[in-house]
Formats: structure tokens, sequence, C-alpha cells
């Protein structure tokens, strides 16, 4: 037998009753129900119950575990009666009667419990970040990030796309993140930057003649943090394309993001027809040339209706304020009531 498993916290079942096993991972709880011990032991690909009575030779051993120790348990699999079987787990039709443990390694009293989903300063959080991300929701949020990154790369490359890297560390630029400076140990008093972005990379991958380039790319941004972009460094999907049309663009694009929101959206609808605005009118009617279409209200042009009446446009009043010293007085809501108070 494998000196620390011979499966994992999410491969027993039914078919296994009757099996001597040998799991390992950590202590996500532990239960005494008067005599009868029962351990939820977890590892990276689920949990498994645990359990021992005063007959079995790891009582003892059991008896002292805490949360999150690591241990080695070997043990024989048993159904579990019909009306304690835990539909919640895919082990949960199953149970491991423990005859052996080994400590791998114990702990301390923790600082941030890692069971439940109890909310903790941000403070805390960083601080023990190991436990943090041993906790169900931020374990499944890195999973999903992964998955996420996978699903693309398989997506990019099942349309001709080419996946290349490029350089982290480069030259300054006046568009460079001049504020993320890496010194220089063979020259002295110089510094290497982190590129903005691959753009001028990527544009020489595309002048030597690769047809369509894809990347992961890391980002790094030397400026104030906005409401629509991440400050610092973040990841996006990059790619360019030679010899294609504005609907070629669109066209590889939009199955890409429409079928990444259907693989992970559990079941939530993904619209395929895609409206197409144009900028003039985005700003026309939505004042943006990003717009949150689940509003459907657009801005109208009320001008001709108040023709004569003393009320100024928007464009106007921001046009007077800007370039004298007059008092500034609200322009009459386009596409809402008046303006109130």
């Amino acid at each position: 037998m494998h000196a620390y498993r011979s499966h994992t916290c999410a491969d027993l079942n039914t078919a296994h009753v009757g099996a001597e096993v040998r799991l390992a991972g950590w202590v996500h709880r532990v239960r005494d129900h008067g005599g009868v011990l029962f351990i939820d032991l977890r590892d990276h690909y689920g949990i498994t119950q645990v359990i021992a009575d005063s007959d079995s030779p790891a009582f003892a051993g059991i008896e002292k575990l805490r949360a999150e120790w690591v241990v080695r348990i070997d043990g024989r699999v048993k159904a579990r009666d019909a009306a304690l079987v835990n539909a919640k787990l895919p082990t949960g039709e199953i149970e491991v009667y423990a005859t052996g443990l080994t400590v791998l390694g114990a702990s301390e009293e923790l600082p941030l419990p890692v069971f439940g989903d109890a909310e903790y300063p941000e403070e805390t959080r960083l601080t023990y970040r190991f436990l943090d991300l041993r906790r169900d929701t931020m374990h499944q949020n890195m999973m999903l990030r992964s998955n996420v990154v996978r699903w693309l790369r398989n997506a990019m490359w099942d349309q001709g796309f080419t996946e290349f890297q490029t350089p982290i560390i480069t030259a300054s630029s006046p568009e460079g993140a001049r504020d993320f400076l890496v010194p220089s140990r063979l020259h002295p008093g110089k510094f290497y930057a982190l590129p903005q972005a691959p753009q001028q990379f990527k544009q020489l991958i595309m002048v030597a003649g690769f047809d369509r380039y894809f990347q992961i790319a890391p980002c790094f941004r030397d400026e104030d943090p906005r409401a629509d972009r991440s400050p610092t460094d973040f990841y996006q999907l990059d790619l360019e394309m030679s010899f294609v049309t504005q609907d070629d663009v669109f066209a590889a694009v939009q199955p890409v993001l429409q079928g990444l929101f259907e693989h992970f959206g559990k079941g939530r609808k993904v619209h395929a027809d895609w409206p197409r605005i144009a900028y003039r009118d985005s700003l026309k009617w939505y004042g943006s040339d990003k717009p949150d279409l689940r509003n459907p209200i657009r801005m109208q042009d009320v001008s001709e209706h108040f023709a004569g009446s003393g009320l100024r446009s928007l464009r106007s009043c921001w046009r007077q304020k800007a370039t004298r010293s007059v008092p500034f007085r609200p322009p009459l809501a386009a596409a809402g009531s008046l303006p109130t108070g």
C-alpha cells in the first residue's frame, strides 16, 4: 500500500465496502457522540467521514485530534445506514472505520477557523492566508479560476490560435508600469520595468507572420484604480489576428465568451443574440461606450419640445459652466422626471 494514501477523500463509494484503505488529509471537524468519534477528513478532492469506537485500535489517538491536524488513517470501508446517508457528499454513502492512525503534523489553536463560513477581518485573513485558502469558499474560487483559464486555452486552441508567452521584464517605456521597477544586479543603478501590457511584443509576433496569437497575459498598471479597471496587476485574455475584418473578430470572440458563461454559469441563461451598437449611438442613447443593457431606458433628445422655454440643454449648461463663472442651473432630466430638492 502507498505510504500515505490508497485513495483520495472523494474516491470512496459503496463499491469499496469491505476494502482496507489508507487516507491522508486534514482534520476538518471532530465530533464526539458519547464514546463514538466521528472525524471529517479533508483533502484537496473532498471529505470522507471516519468513525472510531472504543473497540478501535486507533480510538485513543483519535481522541487527541484537533482541527487541522494532518493525519494518515488506515481503516475499513463500511456502508452507512440509510437514515445516515449524506446526499451532499460524494462519499456520503460510506464511512471508514479507523484501525490505525499516524499524526503527520499537529496544529496549535487556530487564529482563523477553517470550518464554516464565518467572516473575518481582511487583515486577519491575509496574515493567515494559508488558513484562509483552506476554507471551502476560497478553495472553490481558486479552482474556478484555474478551470476558467484552462477552458479559455482550450477554446482558443480549438479556433486555431497559437499561444505565445511574452517577456515580463523589459526596458521602461512611457506607457509601461514605471512604478514597478526591478533593480539589476549586473548593472548597478539600472532598473528593468514590468510592461504595462504585452502590446509591443505581441505586435512583433504578428509582424513576424504568426497568423493568430493569444495569451493569458499578466498586466501591470501604473495608475490610480478605477471602477472599470483593476489596480496594480491582473490577467487578461489577449489576442491578435491577421488579415481579418471586424466581423471576423466578433465571430472569434463571441463563441469564447458566450461558451465560457454557459459552461460556468450553473444553468443561467446566456443570450446568443448580441446586439451591436455603434459608438455614436451608444453615447447618444446611454452616455457611455460601455452601457449596462440591463437598464432598457435610452436617453431622448427633447430639445425641440422645450425650444424657447428658457430651459437649456445639458450640453449647453456644461459648456457655459466650463467657460464662464455663472450660477449653474440643473437641466431638465432627459429620460426621467423633473429634478427635485
